[in-house]
């Protein structure tokens, strides 16, 4: 089979595509034959450096994968041959106290696919039973593989940690990256109002074209004063944000008293001013938020079918491919997942 290797850390240098043995089933999980996947932020940190993330080179890349069900257990009374599936890549331990108390998440011997062990850029993959689920009815094989990671994401985010109300006005940062386009969908599917912020007037748009409330140029607008403007000078409730630094003093600025901010990100940096004069008086929550556990995205896929959402798909790739995939996404171009083709369309 054909799968992606990381072969060492630095630039595309570093990763290809290489014909390797498909994966041997062990009892207990399930062999698939994966028709799509998608990339995350994580696998251009992977190919990079890996820095404190444990890990063994070569190693496939990849997080998330959609697929078909090739061989399963005997005794096995979800999954069956034949079945189009959806992947949860965080593979726990069951064993910790975390895990006990249903916390999977948590995990304190979580290994993700693509960063602990072999990941989903592969043709074929094996994973605990567990960590497989039916495919929402009306996704393709690329949409349904982006749930995995972003959607689950923005999902906790939003309904496990802020607790999101439909008659609540959130803010997400940077729209046009996966878990900001997911937060926007979950948000506006229960009724609440959204707004947006992006340097990209183009991104703007095209995110008002899919629901958005209200678009901010966070390059040329002031962040916290167009939110006011846009609330009535009473500020947001929530603040959905993955960017750090740069974004971390506008987020906060723009809470309504009690708001809560939750972050799962610091990609322009991760030691923002603390502004604890402002957390303790206007009695704001500061919320950390990664990924899902398996009962959230059991809920996450439901919702999606109900709802009908379909994750925003920026370009889809064949895997060989890959290179221009991942310059893509390290150049910030995308608007919504750039997909990878690993098997039929």
């Amino acid at each position: 089979m054909k799968a992606v290797f990381i072969t060492g850390h630095g630039g595309n240098e570093v990763v290809e595509v290489r014909e390797c043995e498909r994966p041997t089933r062990k009892s207990g999980e399930v062999l698939l034959r994966v028709q799509a996947a998608t990339l995350n932020q994580v696998d251009l940190y992977m190919r990079n450096s890996g820095a404190g993330i444990t890990h063994r080179l070569p190693q496939i890349m990849g997080l998330d994968a959609a697929g078909v069900v090739e061989e399963v257990d005997a005794g096995e009374s979800v999954l069956k041959p034949g079945q189009c599936v959806v992947v949860h890549p965080g593979i726990s331990c069951g064993r910790c106290e975390f895990c006990q108390r249903g916390e999977g998440v948590l995990c304190v011997r979580m290994q993700f696919l693509g960063e602990h062990r072999d990941g989903s850029f592969a043709q074929w993959i094996s994973v605990p039973a567990q960590n497989v689920f039916p495919m929402p009815a009306g996704l393709s094989f690329v949409e349904a593989a982006a749930l995995g990671v972003n959607h689950l994401t923005a999902w906790r985010m939003l309904f496990t940690k802020a607790q999101v109300k439909p008659w609540e006005t959130v803010l997400v940062f940077g729209i046009g990256g996966g878990v900001s386009l997911a937060a926007m969908q979950l948000a506006k599917a229960i009724g609440a109002r959204v707004i947006v912020t992006s340097r990209d007037d183009a991104k703007l748009e095209r995110a008002l074209a899919l629901g958005a409330d209200h678009g901010i140029n966070s390059k040329t607008e002031d962040v916290a004063k167009a939110v006011l403007a846009h609330t009535g000078g009473r500020g947001v409730d929530v603040v959905i944000e993955n960017v750090g630094e740069s974004a971390w003093s506008a987020a906060m600025k723009s809470l309504v008293r009690g708001g809560r901010l939750v972050t799962c990100g610091a990609t322009t940096g991760d030691q923002p001013p603390a502004d604890i004069r402002r957390i303790f008086i206007r009695q704001l929550q500061i919320l950390g938020s990664t990924h899902g556990d398996l009962s959230e995205f059991a809920d996450l896929l439901s919702f999606v079918e109900r709802q009908r959402i379909v994750p925003v798909i920026d370009s889809v790739h064949p895997i060989d491919e890959v290179h221009a995939a991942l310059a893509r996404l390290e150049a910030g171009q995308q608007f919504g997942k750039i997909g990878l083709q690993l098997g039929e369309a």
